[in-house]
Protein backbone atom coordinates (compact mmCIF):
# COMPACT_ATOMS: atom_id res chain seq x y z
CA UNK A 1 0.00 0.00 0.00
CA UNK A 2 3.04 2.25 0.48
CA UNK A 3 1.81 5.68 1.60
CA UNK A 4 -1.49 5.62 -0.27
CA UNK A 5 -3.64 5.91 2.87
CA UNK A 6 -1.35 8.23 4.82
CA UNK A 7 -3.33 11.30 5.81
CA UNK A 8 -6.50 10.08 4.10
CA UNK A 9 -9.78 9.69 5.97
CA UNK A 10 -11.56 6.35 5.82
CA UNK A 11 -15.04 5.79 7.24
CA UNK A 12 -15.89 2.16 8.04
CA UNK A 13 -19.22 0.80 9.21
CA UNK A 14 -19.21 -2.25 11.47
CA UNK A 15 -15.66 -1.66 12.67
CA UNK A 16 -15.82 -3.19 16.14
CA UNK A 17 -15.56 -6.83 14.96
CA UNK A 18 -14.18 -9.08 12.25
CA UNK A 19 -13.25 -7.57 8.89
CA UNK A 20 -14.22 -4.05 9.99
CA UNK A 21 -11.93 -4.17 13.01
CA UNK A 22 -9.08 -5.59 10.93
CA UNK A 23 -9.57 -2.79 8.37
CA UNK A 24 -9.51 -0.19 11.14
CA UNK A 25 -6.26 -1.46 12.61
CA UNK A 26 -4.50 -1.86 9.26
CA UNK A 27 -5.51 1.64 8.18
CA UNK A 28 -4.35 3.23 11.43
CA UNK A 29 -1.01 1.48 10.99
CA UNK A 30 -0.85 2.90 7.44
CA UNK A 31 -1.27 6.45 8.74
CA UNK A 32 -4.93 6.99 7.88
CA UNK A 33 -7.54 8.86 9.87
CA UNK A 34 -10.26 6.33 10.66
CA UNK A 35 -13.87 6.79 11.72
CA UNK A 36 -15.84 3.68 12.49
CA UNK A 37 -19.19 2.74 13.95
CA UNK A 38 -20.86 -0.28 15.49
CA UNK A 39 -23.81 -1.19 17.64
CA UNK A 40 -21.79 -2.23 20.69
CA UNK A 41 -20.48 0.71 22.69
CA UNK A 42 -18.44 -1.68 24.85
CA UNK A 43 -16.58 -3.10 21.84
CA UNK A 44 -16.00 0.38 20.47
CA UNK A 45 -14.58 1.48 23.82
CA UNK A 46 -12.12 -1.40 23.75
CA UNK A 47 -11.11 -0.55 20.19
CA UNK A 48 -10.57 3.08 21.17
CA UNK A 49 -8.54 2.11 24.25
CA UNK A 50 -6.35 -0.21 22.21
CA UNK A 51 -5.59 2.62 19.79
CA UNK A 52 -4.99 5.55 22.09
CA UNK A 53 -3.23 8.58 20.62
CA UNK A 54 -4.18 7.50 17.09
CA UNK A 55 -6.57 9.39 14.76
CA UNK A 56 -9.54 7.10 15.48
CA UNK A 57 -13.15 8.17 15.95
CA UNK A 58 -15.63 5.57 17.24
CA UNK A 59 -19.37 6.24 17.10
CA UNK A 60 -22.16 3.97 18.32
CA UNK A 61 -24.60 3.50 15.45
CA UNK A 62 -27.08 1.07 13.94
CA UNK A 63 -26.78 1.53 10.17
CA UNK A 64 -30.39 0.45 9.66
CA UNK A 65 -31.38 3.75 11.32
CA UNK A 66 -30.97 6.76 9.01
CA UNK A 67 -30.39 9.23 11.85
CA UNK A 68 -27.59 7.04 13.24
CA UNK A 69 -25.91 7.01 9.81
CA UNK A 70 -26.32 10.80 9.58
CA UNK A 71 -24.73 11.27 13.00
CA UNK A 72 -21.82 8.99 12.05
CA UNK A 73 -21.05 10.75 8.78
CA UNK A 74 -21.52 14.26 10.21
CA UNK A 75 -19.21 13.57 13.16
CA UNK A 76 -16.63 12.06 10.79
CA UNK A 77 -16.68 15.23 8.68
CA UNK A 78 -16.54 17.45 11.78
CA UNK A 79 -13.50 15.57 13.08
CA UNK A 80 -11.52 15.00 9.87
CA UNK A 81 -12.91 17.46 7.31
CA UNK A 82 -13.48 15.13 4.34
CA UNK A 83 -13.95 11.45 3.54
CA UNK A 84 -11.64 9.80 1.01
CA UNK A 85 -12.88 6.23 1.32
CA UNK A 86 -16.19 4.85 2.60
CA UNK A 87 -16.22 1.14 3.39
CA UNK A 88 -19.75 -0.17 3.95
CA UNK A 89 -18.89 -3.25 5.97
CA UNK A 90 -21.66 -3.58 8.57
CA UNK A 91 -23.87 -6.60 7.99
CA UNK A 92 -25.83 -9.45 9.49
CA UNK A 93 -26.66 -12.91 8.19
CA UNK A 94 -29.32 -15.54 8.79
CA UNK A 95 -29.69 -19.33 8.99
CA UNK A 96 -33.27 -20.43 8.50
CA UNK A 97 -35.29 -22.00 5.72
CA UNK A 98 -38.11 -19.95 4.24
CA UNK A 99 -40.78 -22.34 5.55
CA UNK A 100 -39.64 -21.71 9.14
CA UNK A 101 -38.30 -18.15 9.08
CA UNK A 102 -40.04 -15.28 10.84
CA UNK A 103 -40.92 -12.62 8.25
CA UNK A 104 -39.15 -9.90 10.28
CA UNK A 105 -35.79 -11.47 9.38
CA UNK A 106 -36.06 -10.44 5.74
CA UNK A 107 -36.89 -6.84 6.62
CA UNK A 108 -33.97 -6.60 9.05
CA UNK A 109 -31.46 -7.97 6.54
CA UNK A 110 -32.51 -5.49 3.87
CA UNK A 111 -32.40 -2.62 6.37
CA UNK A 112 -28.88 -3.42 7.59
CA UNK A 113 -27.11 -4.93 4.60
CA UNK A 114 -28.65 -2.86 1.82
CA UNK A 115 -30.26 0.30 3.18
CA UNK A 116 -27.41 0.90 5.63
CA UNK A 117 -25.07 1.12 2.65
CA UNK A 118 -27.49 3.38 0.76
CA UNK A 119 -27.84 5.73 3.73
CA UNK A 120 -24.13 6.10 4.50
CA UNK A 121 -23.14 6.44 0.85
CA UNK A 122 -25.81 9.07 0.15
CA UNK A 123 -24.77 11.07 3.22
CA UNK A 124 -21.04 10.89 2.40
CA UNK A 125 -21.41 11.46 -1.34
CA UNK A 126 -20.84 15.22 -1.43
CA UNK A 127 -17.53 14.77 0.37
CA UNK A 128 -16.52 11.79 -1.79
CA UNK A 129 -17.20 13.88 -4.90
CA UNK A 130 -14.77 16.51 -3.63
CA UNK A 131 -12.04 13.98 -2.85
CA UNK A 132 -12.78 11.81 -5.91
CA UNK A 133 -12.83 8.97 -3.45
CA UNK A 134 -13.84 5.35 -3.25
CA UNK A 135 -17.07 3.65 -2.19
CA UNK A 136 -16.73 0.03 -1.08
CA UNK A 137 -19.53 -2.41 -0.38
CA UNK A 138 -18.56 -5.57 1.49
CA UNK A 139 -20.86 -8.07 -0.17
CA UNK A 140 -20.63 -11.86 -0.34
CA UNK A 141 -20.60 -14.84 -2.67
CA UNK A 142 -24.26 -14.94 -1.60
CA UNK A 143 -24.66 -11.80 -3.71
CA UNK A 144 -23.78 -13.82 -6.81
CA UNK A 145 -25.31 -17.17 -5.88
CA UNK A 146 -28.43 -17.68 -3.77
CA UNK A 147 -27.64 -19.82 -0.73
CA UNK A 148 -30.16 -22.07 1.03
CA UNK A 149 -30.94 -21.06 4.58
CA UNK A 150 -29.69 -17.59 3.69
CA UNK A 151 -32.37 -16.48 1.23
CA UNK A 152 -32.84 -13.09 2.92
CA UNK A 153 -29.09 -12.60 3.18
CA UNK A 154 -28.64 -13.44 -0.50
CA UNK A 155 -31.43 -11.03 -1.43
CA UNK A 156 -29.78 -8.20 0.50
CA UNK A 157 -26.40 -8.85 -1.10
CA UNK A 158 -27.84 -9.15 -4.62
CA UNK A 159 -29.49 -5.77 -3.96
CA UNK A 160 -26.20 -4.35 -2.74
CA UNK A 161 -24.28 -5.53 -5.81
CA UNK A 162 -26.87 -4.22 -8.24
CA UNK A 163 -27.15 -0.89 -6.47
CA UNK A 164 -23.39 -0.35 -6.43
CA UNK A 165 -23.14 -1.29 -10.09
CA UNK A 166 -25.76 1.35 -10.91
CA UNK A 167 -24.06 3.95 -8.71
CA UNK A 168 -20.66 3.13 -10.22
CA UNK A 169 -22.09 3.76 -13.68
CA UNK A 170 -23.69 7.03 -12.62
CA UNK A 171 -20.39 8.27 -11.20
CA UNK A 172 -18.03 7.10 -13.95
CA UNK A 173 -17.26 10.65 -15.07
CA UNK A 174 -17.05 12.11 -11.56
CA UNK A 175 -13.78 10.49 -10.50
CA UNK A 176 -15.37 8.24 -7.87
CA UNK A 177 -14.66 4.52 -7.84
CA UNK A 178 -17.45 2.26 -6.58
CA UNK A 179 -16.56 -1.37 -5.93
CA UNK A 180 -18.04 -4.42 -4.24
CA UNK A 181 -16.19 -7.22 -2.48
CA UNK A 182 -17.15 -10.87 -2.02
CA UNK A 183 -14.90 -12.23 0.75
CA UNK A 184 -16.19 -15.82 0.85
CA UNK A 185 -16.28 -17.62 4.22
CA UNK A 186 -14.25 -15.56 6.69
CA UNK A 187 -13.43 -16.25 10.33
CA UNK A 188 -15.70 -13.83 12.19
CA UNK A 189 -18.67 -13.44 14.51
CA UNK A 190 -21.18 -13.12 11.65
CA UNK A 191 -22.39 -16.73 11.85
CA UNK A 192 -22.76 -16.61 15.65
CA UNK A 193 -24.79 -13.42 15.27
CA UNK A 194 -26.78 -14.76 12.29
CA UNK A 195 -30.53 -14.68 12.83
CA UNK A 196 -32.27 -18.01 13.37
CA UNK A 197 -35.87 -18.77 12.42
CA UNK A 198 -37.07 -16.80 15.45
CA UNK A 199 -35.06 -13.68 14.39
CA UNK A 200 -32.66 -14.21 17.30
CA UNK A 201 -28.88 -14.64 17.15
CA UNK A 202 -28.17 -18.34 16.70
CA UNK A 203 -25.11 -18.13 18.97
CA UNK A 204 -23.06 -20.76 17.13
CA UNK A 205 -21.33 -21.38 13.83
CA UNK A 206 -22.06 -24.39 11.60
CA UNK A 207 -18.59 -24.07 10.02
CA UNK A 208 -15.06 -24.77 11.24
CA UNK A 209 -14.10 -21.16 11.90
CA UNK A 210 -10.40 -21.96 12.33
CA UNK A 211 -10.22 -23.26 8.74
CA UNK A 212 -11.57 -20.04 7.24
CA UNK A 213 -9.74 -17.00 5.86
CA UNK A 214 -8.70 -14.56 8.58
CA UNK A 215 -10.27 -11.08 8.80
CA UNK A 216 -6.79 -9.57 8.54
CA UNK A 217 -6.12 -11.30 5.22
CA UNK A 218 -9.49 -10.20 3.84
CA UNK A 219 -8.91 -6.64 5.04
CA UNK A 220 -5.51 -6.49 3.35
CA UNK A 221 -6.99 -7.71 0.07
CA UNK A 222 -9.74 -5.09 0.27
CA UNK A 223 -7.27 -2.28 0.85
CA UNK A 224 -5.08 -3.47 -2.03
CA UNK A 225 -8.17 -3.38 -4.27
CA UNK A 226 -8.97 0.17 -3.10
CA UNK A 227 -5.47 1.28 -4.05
CA UNK A 228 -5.88 -0.30 -7.52
CA UNK A 229 -9.40 1.15 -7.85
CA UNK A 230 -10.81 -2.22 -8.82
CA UNK A 231 -14.42 -2.75 -9.84
CA UNK A 232 -14.98 -6.03 -8.03
CA UNK A 233 -13.03 -8.36 -5.77
CA UNK A 234 -13.95 -12.03 -5.36
CA UNK A 235 -11.81 -13.83 -2.80
CA UNK A 236 -10.86 -17.50 -2.41
CA UNK A 237 -10.70 -20.21 -5.05
CA UNK A 238 -14.04 -21.58 -3.85
CA UNK A 239 -15.65 -18.17 -4.27
CA UNK A 240 -14.30 -17.68 -7.79
CA UNK A 241 -15.31 -21.22 -8.76
CA UNK A 242 -18.83 -20.74 -7.39
CA UNK A 243 -19.37 -17.53 -9.35
CA UNK A 244 -18.01 -19.13 -12.53
CA UNK A 245 -20.02 -22.33 -12.14
CA UNK A 246 -23.23 -20.46 -11.38
CA UNK A 247 -22.82 -18.31 -14.46
CA UNK A 248 -22.18 -21.12 -16.94
CA UNK A 249 -23.57 -24.26 -15.26
CA UNK A 250 -26.42 -22.96 -13.12
CA UNK A 251 -28.47 -26.17 -12.81
CA UNK A 252 -25.42 -28.20 -11.79
CA UNK A 253 -24.49 -25.53 -9.26
CA UNK A 254 -27.99 -25.77 -7.76
CA UNK A 255 -27.35 -29.43 -6.99
CA UNK A 256 -23.76 -28.92 -5.76
CA UNK A 257 -24.89 -26.09 -3.48
CA UNK A 258 -27.72 -28.22 -2.12
CA UNK A 259 -25.30 -31.06 -1.40
CA UNK A 260 -22.92 -28.72 0.43
CA UNK A 261 -25.53 -27.23 2.77
CA UNK A 262 -27.75 -30.27 3.37
CA UNK A 263 -27.29 -33.75 4.82
CA UNK A 264 -30.10 -36.30 4.78
CA UNK A 265 -32.53 -33.55 3.82
CA UNK A 266 -31.56 -31.33 6.75
CA UNK A 267 -29.84 -27.96 6.58
CA UNK A 268 -26.53 -28.54 8.39
CA UNK A 269 -24.43 -25.57 7.28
Amino acid sequence: MNDFFKGKTVAITGGSDGIGKALTELLLAAGANVATCGRSQDKLNILQQNNQNKPLLCIAADVSVYDDCKNFIEKTLQRFGEIDVLINNAGISMRAELKDADASIFKKLIEVNYLGTVYCTKLALSSLLKTKGTIVGVSSIAGYRGLPGRSGYSASKFALNGWLEAVRTELLDDGINAMWVAPGFTKSNIRNAALNKHAKAQGESPLDEQALMSPEEVAQQILNAVVKRKRTLILTFTGKRTVFMNKFFAALTDRLTRNFFYKNGKLVK
